[in-house]
């Protein structure tokens, strides 16, 4: 029973609905039973490989182990006989995250390619630990991205106070500095907790050459045999991640992004994003990449914003006055595009390097140069990084970049809000370990084979059926009273579709009413034409006829990843955090 005050002297009761399963999971406990009351190791077996797609011969005896050890109280004659599943113990089993997640946990993909070849996690002013303009900076903020599989940390180095040593801020702000030192040292204990694969670390250099030369000694000291040094300053191909596991690389950001952020924070400020609220920041939709991009063509290529040609890149300023120790760190030159466009996204067959182009230039980029910039990722690295408006960390529709190819779109990872669930998302492929191979249509060269347009309409490769059965959870995580004062809470679920612009929609459930266990047995038809680079969105709601409906949790699953049949499916809060107990039961089908 719930009981709930009404109009200050009145109570109202609900009896809570008794929990039952679905009636497709007791179909499906029939079926591979045959009527019988109990499924036995082999019939679970016969499910496994049936309705979920899967199985090793020892899954079967270990879950139904593991999911007998659920049950609230175990009869004495049952734990002398041979173990089987009851109906609800099949339901607990299906209803488990632990032993029935939705996508996969192991890397998989050929990891031996060049990094040209990878979409990879990459963050943004790492040390932040709020906002661009007045939060803390810190080495707490480098640790979460490491230990959430982040593979690229960047860092802003500036003269301390007194010129002697070297801090870590947004230069020219109210952050607070944090030391190099510190940075470096908690990298190196926290760089492979979560993958193995190589940690880039991204420097902003404003340093004069003597404070260079005491960042090279930092850095050797602190790395010493985990830095990588190519075996020439040059090459027509990057290394793979395989060839650098558990390797810390050294690449360099151009300054000129500073001043082009400062730029825009003066002239430019967008004052919505600076008042944005924190409720405001979760339910603020995902710009639409077709929007993006039709906005960015009605602009033209007047990239007047993005600063002085005569400013020289990053690879000719550490030439021209570095010291050697320190030039011969950087492993990953970079620059920002100088004259025209289409020859900043010329492909050099004898050299490879890495371009960085705001996500306002992207924008403009993909509008006029889409077919170049699919090119020019085929064998370089091309980094994305927020625009300088967006001071409170908010972050912009990272498919404008992975749909062109773009192996480094740079997030402000102590952000929150949908973007950000989307890139948590996206890089639960391939284990979570920081590398997500790229599609083989983005990397055919040939004058033919390279000519994939993200704007183009495709034919439909696939379609997936995904059915929401029921959710449970909130009635654990939450107090009685978090969604509503008078009632029980009334579920919603969204879900849809990111990726390319055909395949982007989102659709909703009815809102069940008055109930902490909502069942919905809704089923919804996604067809896709580019289902490698989709995302599965789905976010609950809790209805409110008054006001704002409330957050009740959200994720974001990677098409490619998701395994067919009955699916456990966690959420999260808004930051992205996982509930203990929230949950979902869902179904996945592909055709």
């Amino acid at each position: 029973m719930g009981t709930y005050t009404c109009c200050l002297c009145f109570t109202r009761r609900f009896r809570s609905a008794e929990v039952q399963p679905p009636a497709d999971v007791r179909a499906a406990f029939e079926t591979h039973t045959e009527g019988a009351t109990h499924m036995n190791a082999d019939q679970l077996r016969r499910f496994l490989t049936e309705a979920q797609g899967e199985a090793t011969p020892d899954d079967a005896d270990r879950i139904i182990e593991q999911t007998i050890q659920l049950r609230p109280r175990q009869p004495f004659l049952a734990i002398l006989s041979k173990p089987a599943l009851t109906v609800e113990d099949f339901y607990n089993y299906l209803f488990s995250e632990d032993l029935n997640p939705p996508v996969r946990s192991q890397v998989h993909q050929d990891m031996t390619a060049p990094l040209s070849h990878y979409y990879i996690y990459t963050g943004h002013n790492s040390y932040l630990t709020g906002n661009q303009l007045s939060s803390d900076c810190s080495d707490v903020p480098i640790i979460k991205a490491l230990q959430d599989g982040v593979r690229v940390i960047e860092l802003d180095m500036w003269p301390n106070s007194t010129k002697d040593d070297i801090d870590i801020l947004h230069g020219r702000t109210l952050t607070s500095p944090v030391e190099l030192i510190k940075c470096l040292r908690s990298i190196k204990e926290y760089a492979f907790t979560a993958s193995p694969y190589p940690v880039i670390i991204t420097l902003e250099d404003h340093l004069t050459p003597d404070l260079q030369a005491k960042v090279a000694q930092m850095v050797v000291e602190t790395f010493g045999d985990m830095l990588y040094y190519p075996e020439s300053e040059s090459s027509n191909e990057f290394p793979s991640p395989e060839a650098l596991k558990e390797r810390i690389i050294i690449s360099t950001k151009p300054p000129k992004e500073y001043l082009e952020a400062k730029n825009d924070k003066e002239n430019n400020c967008d004052t919505q994003d600076v008042n944005e609220s924190d409720d405001e920041a979760w339910g603020k939709e995902v710009p639409d990449v077709q929007t993006e991009l039709e906005s960015a063509d009605k602009t033209g290529e007047d990239n007047s914003d993005d600063g002085d040609d005569s400013d020289v890149d990053d690879d000719q300023k550490v030439n021209q006055s570095s010291p050697p120790e320190y030039k011969s760190l950087i492993t990953i030159r970079a620059g920002k595009p100088k004259g025209d466009l289409s020859d900043a996204l010329k492909v050099d067959p004898d050299k490879v390097r890495r371009l960085s182009l705001s996500e306002k230039e992207l924008a403009k980029a993909a509008a006029s140069h889409g077919l170049d910039l699919v090119r020019f990722t085929q064998r370089n690295l091309l980094r994305i990084y927020p625009k300088g408006t967006r001071v409170n960390s908010s972050n912009y529709n990272p498919f404008v970049g992975w749909i062109h190819g773009a192996q480094m779109v740079a997030f402000n990872m102590q952000g929150y809000g949908r973007s950000l669930w989307l890139m948590h998302g996206f890089y639960k492929v391939n284990g979570g370990c920081g590398y997500v191979k790229k599609p083989e249509f983005l990397l055919k060269n040939g004058p033919n084979d390279g000519d994939f347009d993200p704007t183009a309409k495709f034919p439909v490769k696939k379609t997936l059926k995904v059915k929401v059965y029921m959710g449970d959870g909130w009635r654990v995580d939450f107090n009685q009273t978090h969604f509503d004062s008078y009632s029980p809470p009334d579920f919603y679920t969204r879900l849809g579709i990111a990726g390319v612009p055909s395949d982007t929609t989102m659709k909703k459930t009815k809102a069940i009413e008055d109930n902490w266990i909502p069942v919905w047995d809704e089923e919804f038809i996604f067809p896709l034409t580019v289902p490698e680079l989709a995302l599965l969105r789905i976010e609950v709601h809790e209805h409110d006829k008054s006001g704002k409906d409330d957050f009740a949790g959200q994720t974001c699953l990677p098409v490619s990843e998701l395994r067919q049949g009955f699916r456990s499916v966690p959420l999260f809060d808004r930051k992205g955090m996982k509930f203990k107990s929230v949950r979902l039961l869902m179904r996945f089908e592909f055709e």
